[in-house]
Formats: C-alpha cells, sequence, structure tokens
C-alpha cells in the first residue's frame, strides 16, 4: 500500500459515490467532497470529508481528483467548471461509466487542462461500494502514477485489474456490463416463464440451485423480483444508459448489437413507465403482468 499523503477530491457522492468517499475517508485520506445537490454530500462530513459548495473549492489543493458522475458529458462539465483551481499535474482518477467515445474524449479534456488521465471504471454496485469491495479496471497510469493513487484504490476495491492505456477500463467495462444486462433480461425472462406455465417461479432458482448455471447474483436478482423487491442497488435507468453506450460500441466495431437493442427496449419500457429509480432487476416489470 501506498503511504503517501496527497490530498483527495471526491465529485459525485450519489448511490456509488457515497460509498466509496467514505472509504477514503475511514483510510485517514485528506478528502474533500462535492455533489450537484449538496444535500447528498453533507453526511459525509461525520465521516471526516470536507463537503465544499463548489467544485473549484473541492479541487482547489487536491492531488487526486476523483469523478463518480452519470456520464461524459457531466465529467466534462465539473472539470470545465472548476476551471483554474485544476493545477496541472492533477491525476483524474476518473471512476464514472463513460463509454468509449467518453473516454476517449475526457482524455482530449485532460490534455487540454494538463491533467493526468486514469481511466478507471469500477464493477460493483451500492453494497460493494460501501464495503470497499469494488473492482477497479484501470487504465493509463503508468508505474510513478499507480503509486499516487494506490491508497485511493485500496480503500475502494477489492480488487485492481491494470490495463494499458487510457481508455481501455472503459472498453472492458462496456464488455462487463453488457453480461450483467444480458444476465438480468434472462432472469427476468426465466422466472416470468415459470410463473407464467403455472408454477410457482421460485422452482426455476431450486431448479438451477448449486449447480453449473448458478451464480449468487442469480439468486439474489431473482428472489427480488419474485418479492417485487426492486430497493435500487444498481439503477436501471442507469442500465438503460450504459446498454446505449454498449449499443453504440458495438455498432462502431460492426458487431450485431441484436440482443443489447432488444435488451435496451425492455429496460426503456420500465423506465418510461415510471420506475427508473428502481433496480436492474426491475426489468422483470416488463413481463408483470400483476
Amino acid at each position: 500500500m501506498s503511504e503517501n499523503t496527497e490530498a483527495v477530491a471526491l465529485l459525485g457522492t450519489g448511490t456509488m459515490g457515497a460509498g466509496m468517499a467514505r472509504n477514503i475517508a475511514r483510510a485517514g485520506i485528506d478528502l474533500r467532497v462535492w455533489n450537484r445537490t449538496p444535500e447528498r454530500a453533507r453526511p459525509l462530513a461525520a465521516d471526516g470529508a470536507k463537503v465544499c459548495a463548489s467544485v473549484a473549492d473541492a479541487v482547489e489543493g487536491a492531488d487526486i481528483v476523483v469523478t463518480m458522475l452519470w456520464d461524459a458529458d457531466s465529467v466534462e462539465r465539473v472539470l470545465r467548471e472548476a476551471g483554474a483551481a485544476l493545477a496541472p499535474g492533477t491525476v483524474l482518477l476518473q471512476m464514472s461509466t463513460v463509454g468509449v467515445e467518453g473516454a476517449d474524449r475526457l482524455g482530449r479534456v485532460c490534455d487540454e487542462l494538463g491533467l493526468v488521465h486514469v481511466d478507471a471504471p469500477v464493477l460493483g454496485t451500492k453494497q460493494p461500494a460501501e464495503q470497499g469491495a469494488l473492482v477497479v479496471l484501470a487504465s493509463g497510469a503508468a508505474d510513478e502514477v499507480r503509486e499516487r493513487i494506490g491508497r485511493v484504490l485500496d480503500a475502494v476495491g477489492s480488487r485492481v485489474v491494470w490495463l494499458g492505456a487510457a481508455g481501455e477500463g472503459s472498453r472492458l467495462k462496456l464488455a462487463a456490463n453488457a453480461f450483467v444486462i444480458s444476465l438480468v433480461g434472462g432472469i427476468a425472462q426465466s422466472v416470468a416463464l415459470t410463473r407464467e406455465l403455472g408454477l410457482d417461479p421460485a422452482l426455476f432458482l431450486a431448479a438451477i440451485g448449486g449447480g453449473a448455471m448458478d451464480a449468487p447474483y442469480v439468486q439474489l436478482k431473482g428472489k427480488a423480483m419474485i418479492a417485487r423487491d426492486f430497493t435500487p442497488s444498481f439503477g436501471i435507468d442507469g442500465g438503460l444508459k450504459d446498454a446505449d453506450l454498449i449499443a453504440a460500441a458495438a455498432r462502431d466495431v460492426g458487431l450485431d448489437p441484436a440482443l443489447i437493442d432488444a435488451l435496451r427496449g425492455l429496460q426503456r419500457q420500465v423506465v418510461e413507465a415510471g420506475h427508473g429509480d428502481e433496480d436492474l432487476a426491475a426489468a422483470y416489470r416488463a413481463y408483470d403482468r400483476s
């Protein structure tokens, strides 16, 4: 673990960012936090973070800036809002899911602003963020930069997958999220089909339980669907945003996007019905006739 004492600013204290911020602060790191909606940042003062009223206040004097925001547009907007408060040589540890084009664009923004770009989106949802158990897909970090950001990564993650040039992390994140979205869609379909065939849908989970097709995530999401408990761990509105990024990336490389397009349609149906703030498992609502 690195023993550096560099100051960190975390921008974006939503579902994921709040848990990450708590773990960074509890690791004894000098942390400032900012959120567009201030009420979401204020509770972090109890964990030792300095809550800032503006982006500029948060990044002033920070050696590392962590972004955990909605999309690439949000990240670019706050970086430009920070303006001259961002010192040249500051490390941008960009951990939001921004897609291929977004990651490449943010790399150009970093060049323009004199920032060191580390593209490092994470795998995991609310609970792993709170537990410091995220998997970090880090790219663009030279050895000396890895040392500088080591304590932050230790605080938020259980494991770091080191990749090559900046942007590779965001590319791998899309592949991983394509799997998650496909898996949730498949669980929803199987639970619904079991029910519509006149059986207790819990029998589907029992049938695959403990076998090669089983996984803790399948049981977790399947049981949530059966109980219609869609308390958000990863919101379906975020899933739809990510599915859009996946579809765009697939088209750009000539890959048939038929599967992700079908899943996007299912997610959009649920979001447009007013359930965008519910968990990704709410994809089940597209099949639910009750």
